[in-house]
């Protein structure tokens, strides 16, 4: 990991997320729960207000003031998702609602053209629910078949045996970037590869990974890549999918209205161009216009700079977990992200997530939508700490000594 840097200044980092000045139960508020949502910057809650105050209006179709301020925002936080990422072009960006709509926007464009009777889809052991019914959806209107690449003890991607589930049957590899349940990072660039070997598409549900390291689609390679707003400081409803040119316009409509058409006639109806073909409608304006502003604070406090703070906050939370009676860590990747998944010996994850609350600590319990990952472990669930950018060393204290106390009454 490369060393945290001066850059970071925690302080002023939470002075930009007023939320995190109030109390929950009589407590200081500390919120754990990042891997699900985290936070709203405040610049990016400012820009929402002044859209809805200054510049409310419908994009692309009006030629008055107001409309062509929002269409000319609304196509700078295109242009400025294509520079997060490293796209070729900003045609390639969709905006979407969430990971969850991008990734069945592809299992049923993509899907219902290019799978068939016979083909394989792979997904690993630790994906979301979004990257496994989508899949299972389509396999079964085109009879694919969906096969599961394996993880070890700690949670991680077996390669060997991933590599043996490739043939010339594969036709996608579907794998997030890093596991939301787990922390688990994923070697992605390793696994688009192996897939291209035999001709497969890759498509990288990024929604943990986009708010933590830095992505570039063209050093992967990879075909499709998906994350969401408001798992990095963003506002809710707004999702990203990044697709190849070339796969994007193969691909039929993924919903039909307006926007997604050039012509329309009661005998027939022409396409729009790429991006605007998978955009039926009225959009999510003020959120993606807003969303531009959470991409602009993580740069500028610099992705290196965020996963070493985060990794430090990793390590120090680990050693002082690790000295509590009954706790067990549920994940050890080697790499991993600031995410800890535990359980405590005859305490209920429930019962820890409600008595966590009660001290003023926001942290998420159950599968975390990864149902068949927790049948795989043997568990039906765990309590999940998730930590971000705004957290510091002396929230991890609380939490922990919360969690002794706790343990303390049930033994």
């Amino acid at each position: 990991m490369p060393a945290v840097t001066s850059s970071i200044d925690i302080q002023i980092i939470r002075s930009q997320f007023p939320v995190l000045e109030q109390e929950v139960n009589g407590k200081p508020l500390i919120y754990f729960d990042n891997a699900a949502s985290s936070q709203t910057v405040k610049s990016v809650v400012d820009a929402l207000t002044h859209f809805y105050e200054k510049d409310h209006a419908n994009i692309h179709r009006g030629i008055h003031t107001l409309a062509e301020r929002s269409t000319k925002a609304y196509e700078e936080t295109r242009e400025r998702v294509s520079e997060f990422i490293n796209a070729g072009e900003a045609d390639e960006i969709i905006f979407t609602k969430g990971t969850t709509e991008s990734i069945n926007l592809v299992a049923q464009s993509w899907g219902s053209k290019f799978l068939s009777e016979g083909d394989e889809i792979l997904i690993s052991q630790l994906e979301h629910h979004s990257n496994i019914v989508p899949w299972q959806l389509a396999a079964e209107r085109s009879g694919a078949v969906i096969k599961v690449i394996p993880i070890n003890d700690k949670g991680e991607i077996l390669l060997d045996e991933y590599k043996k589930l490739l043939s010339s049957k594969t036709k996608l590899v579907a794998v997030n970037y890093i596991s939301n349940s787990l922390g688990t990072i994923n070697p992605v660039k390793e696994i688009i590869e192996a897939a291209q070997n035999v001709g497969a598409i890759t498509l990288i549900d990024a929604a943990q990974a986009a708010p933590h390291i830095q992505i570039d689609v063209q050093e992967l390679n990879c075909d499709f890549l998906a994350f969401s707003s408001h798992k990095m400081y963003g506002p809710t409803g707004v999702g990203v999918l990044y697709g190849r040119r070339d796969l994007l316009e193969a691909m039929p409509p993924y919903q039909g209205g307006g926007e997604m058409i050039k012509d329309v006639s009661f005998s027939g109806t022409t396409y729009n161009d790429i991006p605007y073909k998978f955009e039926a409608g009225t959009p999510n304006i003020g959120d993606v216009i807003a969303f531009k502003y959470a991409m602009d604070f993580i740069d500028e406090l610099g992705h290196e700079n965020i996963q070493a703070y985060e990794h430090e906050l990793l390590e120090y939370a680990n050693n002082r977990l690790e000295s509590i009676p009954g706790f067990n860590a549920i994940g050890t990747a080697d790499n991993k992200a600031s995410v800890i998944s535990f359980l405590i010996e005859n305490v209920h994850q429930y019962d820890l997530g409600q008595l966590l609350d009660v001290r003023g600590v926001a942290v998420r319990t159950g599968h975390h939508c990864t149902q068949p990952l927790m049948d795989h472990l043997g568990i039906d669930g765990t309590v999940r700490a998730s930590f971000a950018v705004y957290n510091t060393k002396e929230e991890i204290d609380v939490f922990c000594d919360a969690l002794q106390s706790i343990v303390k009454k049930f033994s």
